[in-house]
C-alpha cells in the first residue's frame, strides 16, 4: 500500500509543477507560494476531518510537534526557492536540480534511520540517481548567463531543504496519524510563506491577480495537497529510502507535460540520465 501511495505522489507531485507554470508567469513567485499553501491546508484540514482524526490532536507530544514545526519551516524554505526558481527558468531545468534532493535523502535514511535492507543495491540504485541528475544539468547553448544565475541556487536551495523535509518529517509522524501530521506542517508552511509576502511588500499585488492564473494556482494547491497526503502516509508506513526516489519520478510527469505544454525539448544526453534515474529508483523500488 505504501509503495502505491508512493507512486500516487509522484503523479500529483508531476502535476503541480506544470500548473505552477502556468500560475506564475506573471504572478510573484512568493505570493503563488502564499496562495497555494493556503490551498493545501485547506484541502489537509478537510481529509483530517474526513478521516476522524482531529480527535487525536491533543495527544501529540512535544517531540512529534517540533520535528513537524521543523519539517513544515524546512518545507516552506524549499518552496520559496523552487517556485523562484521555477519563474525564471525552464520547467527541464528546475525540476532536475530540485529532484538531487533525493540522493542526500536516501543517504541521510541510510545513515539516520538504517535502512541497511539491500544495501548495495541502494548504493548502486542512489549512484544511477546521481549519475541520471548530472546528465540533466546540461548547459545549452540558449542559456542566458543573466537567468541562470537567477534560477540555479535558488533551485539548488530548494533541494537541500526538500532533503531535510523528508528526514524531519520521518521523526515527527511516528505516532501522529498522517494526515493530521500533513495539516500541522502545512499551517507551518502557510505562516512561513505569508511572513515572506509581507515583509517584501508584495501583499498590495494579491488582488490584481489575473484570474487565470488564480485558478492553476489553485489547481497546483490541490494537486499537491494530494501529493502531500499520499507522500506523508508512505514516508509513515514505508521506507524512506525507497519512498523518495519514487516519489521523485514526478520528473517523469513534469517532464512529459513540458515537452506539451511548454514544448521545452529534452536532448539525447538529458534523455539519457533520466532514463538511469528510472532504473535506479525502479530497482530499489522492487527490492522493497
Amino acid at each position: 500500500m505504501w509503495i502505491t501511495m508512493a507512486a500516487l505522489s509522484a503523479v500529483f507531485a508531476g502535476l503541480t509543477s506544470i500548473l505552477a507554470k502556468f500560475g506564475i508567469k506573471n504572478t510573484d513567485s512568493d505570493v503563488a507560494t502564499a496562495i497555494r499553501t493556503a490551498v493545501v491546508l485547506i484541502f489537509a484540514w478537510i481529509m483530517v476531518f474526513v478521516n476522524g482524526s482531529q480527535g487525536s490532536i491533543s495527544g501529540i507530544d512535544g517531540r512529534s510537534l517540533l520535528f513537524l514545526i521543523l519539517s513544515g519551516l524546512a518545507t516552506g524554505a524549499s518552496w520559496i526557492c523552487y517556485f523562484k526558481a521555477l519563474s525564471a527558468g525552464n520547467v527541464n531545468k528546475v525540476v532536475p536540480v530540485d529532484k538531487s534532493s533525493t540522493v542526500l535523502t536516501i543517504l541521510l535514511a541510510i545513515i539516520l534511520f538504517g535502512e541497511t535492507n539491500h544495501l548495495a543495491v541502494k548504493l548502486i540504485g542512489t549512484a544511477l540517481l546521481a549519475a541520471g541528475i548530472f546528465l540533466m544539468i546540461e548547459k545549452r547553448q540558449d542559456d542566458n548567463k543573466t537567468e541562470r544565475k537567477i534560477w540555479l541556487p535558488y533551485a539548488a536551495g530548494s533541494a537541500a531543504f526538500a532533503a531535510l523535509t523528508s528526514v524531519l518529517a520521518k521523526y515527527g509522524i511516528g505516532s501522529v496519524e498522517s494526515n493530521l501530521a500533513t495539516a500541522i506542517r502545512t499551517g507551518v508552511v502557510l505562516v512561513m510563506a505569508w511572513i515572506i509576502v509581507f515583509a517584501r511588500k508584495k501583499q498590495k499585488s494579491v488582488p490584481g491577480i489575473d484570474r487565470r492564473e488564480l485558478l492553476f494556482i489553485a489547481l497546483s494547491g490541490i494537486a499537491t495537497g494530494a501529493s502531500w497526503l499520499c507522500y506523508y502516509y508512505a514516508i509513515q508506513n514505508g521506507i524512506v529510502s525507497v519512498v523518495v526516489p519514487i516519489d521523485k519520478l514526478s520528473i517523469l510527469i513534469s517532464i512529459v507535460f513540458s515537452r506539451i505544454v511548454f514544448k521545452e525539448k529534452l536532448s539525447l544526453k538529458a534523455g539519457i540520465g533520466l532514463g538511469l534515474m528510472v532504473i535506479g529508483t525502479l530497482a530499489m523500488a522492487i527490492l522493497a
